[in-house]
């Protein structure tokens, strides 16, 4: 164990040590003792004029975790006020979101990849970015895994998201150049995005559909995103193209065209046209069979190469549990070429 200790004259008292707890992982401990200066500061204040070197979101997610204790009390709330005299102690060690960007081997199927861009199809189940409740195990862990080109990269180069339980493709940029690129592009909206989706209920009325509705948090539930007048309600414009590729009595195979990308669109969208996806609990759906995710599938993605400017358009065919929906229902799939690139 190591233990120093640091004076300054007008500056709290630190005080150092650093060992390993049972789980093998470096634990290191500060003691902060709160100024006169710093009577009546916020907690997560106190300790980020305490310990600097250290970031005041870090430090807060110590305290949420019962990593802090105040005159030997844990507390938990970063806007306690503390008091002159009081003695801060700081469990340091590594919390989930600080270890959310490492590298964590996992399976990736590459449709293509060159040295400037990836495009993957991404399975349902995998989140794409770390954020509370999936702090590791996502899509951003296995591309620092499989190249560590990709921590040069902002985000990894993931320059767009699937939901958690939708599959297909994506395109990942491999490039600071060609990340920012395929972001302007697809803010340009010259990035073309379909989908297959399976939905409750027998489609009727006209085989193309268009749907320009704002989607926002849904005021009811803060889980959920739904249609709202932005005259209103906060949210962002959002357009979506429905095409009838099946019918059946008990739902209908459906092409979607994103004009927009919001959260959880075509999923609201669906909805708001009496169709919510299958197993999509969410927003209405029932689960079907071996159907437990929402049944939704990027299978095209097509863009200009952000470094040739070439056209590049990839098709991939749905999962095994999509295509067993089908099966189950009667409709039918034309399977699509599997890739397609200049």
């Amino acid at each position: 164990m190591k233990q120093s200790t640091g004076i300054i004259s007008g500056d709290p008292i630190v005080t150092d040590s650093e060992e390993l707890d049972d789980a093998g992982v470096e634990v290191e401990w500060r003691t902060v003792s709160v100024s006169v200066a710093q009577h009546g500061a916020r907690l997560d204040r106190a300790l980020t004029d305490g310990v600097p070197e250290f970031s005041r979101n870090y430090l807060q997610q110590l305290i949420d975790a019962g990593l802090v204790t105040v005159n030997g009390l844990i507390i938990r709330k970063s806007s306690s006020r503390v008091e002159a005299g009081d003695i801060l102690v700081i469990e340091l060690k590594p919390t989930p979101q600080s270890q959310a960007f490492t590298p964590q081997g996992m399976p990736l199927e590459v449709v293509f990849q060159d040295e400037h861009i990836l495009v993957i199809n991404k399975p349902a189940g995998l989140v794409v970015h770390p954020a509370p409740g999936n702090w590791s195990g996502t899509l951003l862990n296995g591309l620092l895994a499989y190249d560590k080109g990709f921590s040069l990269v902002p985000r990894a180069g993931i320059v767009h998201r699937l939901d958690k339980d939708t599959s297909g493709l994506m395109v990942v940029a491999r490039s600071r150049t060609a990340m920012d690129r395929l972001i302007q592009a697809i803010a340009a909206r010259e990035v073309s995005r379909q989908y297959l989706a399976v939905a409750h209920g027998r489609w009727t009325g006209t085989t193309h559909k268009s749907v320009d509705l704002a989607i926002g948090r849904d005021p009811r539930n803060r889980l959920r995103m739904a249609t709202v007048n932005l005259e209103s309600q906060s949210g962002k414009a959002a357009k979506t193209d429905f095409a009838l590729l099946g019918n059946a009595e008990t739902g209908c195979l459906v092409q979607c065209i994103l004009h927009t990308g919001r959260t959880h669109q075509i999923r609201v969208h669906m909805a708001s046209l009496g169709h919510p996806l299958v197993a999509d609990v969410v927003y209405g759906g029932s689960m079907v069979n071996a159907m437990h995710r929402q049944a939704l599938h990027a299978f095209r993605l097509a863009f200009s190469h952000p470094m040739t400017e070439k056209p590049m358009a990839f098709e991939l065919v749905p999962p095994d549990d999509f295509m067993e929906l089908l099966q189950d229902w009667g409709l039918r799939y034309n399977s699509p070429t599997r890739v397609k690139s200049p």
